[in-house]
């Protein structure tokens, strides 16, 4: 049954993806970041990550709609950032052994170029937005539901051979996905949606906390003190917050309570100063080689140069000493520059999306977006997840905002009737491609901040 409505799910995707790329880019997220084939018997094996793109590519070839990639100053800093991988990787030599990462991260960001190339509404950002929660909301609510039947003592471990397998980097996801849900809750106009939004967020909350990280622990933490400070509802905010901490204090076995208490005492436990060891071994490898180590540096060859300890070879554990080793100091600072310009633009999202009711989503999308990132720079500092798709799909959401917003798309998006739409708060139906030559580009927003004149009725 399983098997069937997995399959389902896809060949409707699949079928929907020609013709109409925007669905495709949609079809690859999904199937990407959830990875729902790997939990069917029958379609685990098959290449369905590379159907969706296939998909994808040829619906942009017969498509007619406009096309162009935002040159946003993120989008260059990704285009630096993937030339820089590849320079180092032609560098370091030994094709065979850094290849295969090579090749996994440039398909990632390709197809986020992608998304930036045939995505441009509103409609088409709130449902990606829709895309991620699910992908990743399944897996949180699914978590919380076990960690709450089970009372905290088993770990909650991420859908296999993906990004987000280890229980560590499952918690990360959840606690980026949250505010995404926060964002949707708020544009929702269905009560019922709005609860099940709810009743998720507090699931994916007590599904990060099942998964026993420590890691995870720093960044629902500093996730929830920034939800407190950007709430308006400060009161409210706080006592919720303070009520999940009581739940977790009663409810959580006392095996978790000694797992986080090594935080403070990390110089006692050996996993935590074994990522020390790997830090400085990024570290040295940085300094001695200014193109890094390149993707295959955790090999015995390079720990036996720079590590303290040469006999202990493992990943990174966290997302700036793994670019730091892997493409040095220029890899570093190009991958942290990328993310202060997209935390910057959401930061202008946020205010300047409340100039007006009908631009205010964009503001609430900022915010969240926000949100999100604290929980990814905090959580991230002991994951190997530099190149995980999720927080390139926030990058995408900023871009797109800040592009819409710009073009002051909403006088020329009309208004959607239907309950369906209302309910999930998509109000704008796509922009169709114009049919004369001279109403060319109409279609998808400019650049620009000139004022789009609004569809002859």
């Amino acid at each position: 049954m399983r098997d069937l409505l997995i399959g389902a799910v896809l060949l409707y995707f699949a079928a929907r993806s020609l013709g109409m790329p925007w669905i495709g880019i949609m079809f690859w997220t999904f199937v990407s970041i959830m990875n729902p084939h790997q939990i069917s018997w029958r379609f685990s094996s098959m290449p369905v990550a590379m159907t969706a793109a296939l998909l994808t590519l040829g619906s942009m070839l017969v498509s007619k709609e406009p096309k162009r990639l935002p040159m946003t100053r993120e989008v260059i800093i990704l285009l630096l950032f993937m030339a820089w991988m590849t320079i180092t990787f032609l560098a370091n030599g030994d094709y065979s052994r850094h290849y295969p990462g090579w090749n996994k991260v440039m398909k990632i960001d390709f197809m986020i170029l992608i998304a930036l190339v045939v995505l441009y509404s509103r409609q088409h950002m709130v449902v990606l937005t829709w895309v991620l929660v699910i992908s990743i909301g399944y897996w949180g609510v699914k978590g919380g539901a076990f960690t709450i039947m089970t009372g905290g003592n088993y770990r909650v471990w991420g859908p296999p051979t993906s990004f987000i397998e280890g229980n560590n980097e499952l918690a990360l996801a959840l606690i980026m996905t949250i505010p995404l849900m926060r964002f949707l809750q708020i544009q929702a106009n269905n009560k019922w949606i709005k609860r099940a939004l709810a009743v998720s967020m507090l699931l994916c909350a007590a599904s990060a906390i099942g998964t026993h990280s420590r890691g995870a622990l720093l960044a629902i933490v500093a996730m929830g003190a920034v939800f407190w400070w950007r709430g308006d509802k400060k009161v409210l905010t706080g006592s919720v917050i303070v009520m999940v901490a009581l739940a977790v204090w009663t409810f959580m076995p006392a095996h978790w309570f000694d797992r986080m208490e090594t935080i403070q005492t990390y110089e006692e436990d050996e996993s935590a100063m074994g990522r020390i060891r790997t830090w400085i071994t990024a570290y040295n490898v940085a300094n001695d080689r200014f193109f890094g180590a390149g993707f295959g540096m955790y090999n015995a060859e390079i720990f036996a140069r720079y590590a303290p300890n040469p006999e202990e070879i493992r990943a990174a554990h966290s997302i700036y000493f793994q670019i730091l080793g892997e493409h040095g100091w220029v890899g570093l600072g190009i991958y942290l520059v990328m993310w202060f310009f997209v935390w910057s633009s959401a930061g202008k999202l946020r205010k300047l999306g409340r100039a007006q009711p009908e631009t205010k989503w964009i503001s609430d999308l900022g915010s969240m977006c926000q949100v999100s990132m604290v929980g990814f720079a905090t959580g991230g500092a002991f994951l190997s997840l530099a190149y995980f798709d999720l927080p390139y799909n926030i990058l995408v959401l900023v871009v797109l905002a800040r592009v819409w917003l710009a073009s002051r798309a909403w006088e020329t998006e009309p208004v959607v009737p239907g309950k369906l739409a209302y309910a999930f708060g998509v109000s704008h139906t796509l922009v169709l491609p114009p049919k004369s030559d001279s109403a060319k580009g109409a279609g998808r927003p400019a650049m620009g901040g000139t004022r789009q004149q609004p569809p002859a009725r």
